[in-house]
């Protein structure tokens, strides 16, 4: 999402008065927290993903090295 296309917008509509600005205002910040929510949801499974993997701690503990 470009922020400053959305800041030139809600600037643009200001012209046309308090209440324009406020519901477009208000929708912009609703869609802004839907799409950090879905990132952190994202992020979330792959931090559970890799306590999974990791529940097996004897896994990468010795290194095998011949000279």
């Amino acid at each position: 999402m470009d922020i400053t296309a959305v800041s030139s917008a809600l600037s643009a509509l200001s012209a046309y008065g308090p209440y324009a600005t406020g519901s477009l205002g208000q929708a912009v910040s609703i869609e802004m927290l839907d799409q950090t929510m879905e990132m952190n949801e994202a992020m979330n499974t792959q931090l559970i993903q890799m306590m999974e993997q990791s529940v097996t701690p004897h896994l990468g503990g010795n290194v095998d090295i011949r000279i």
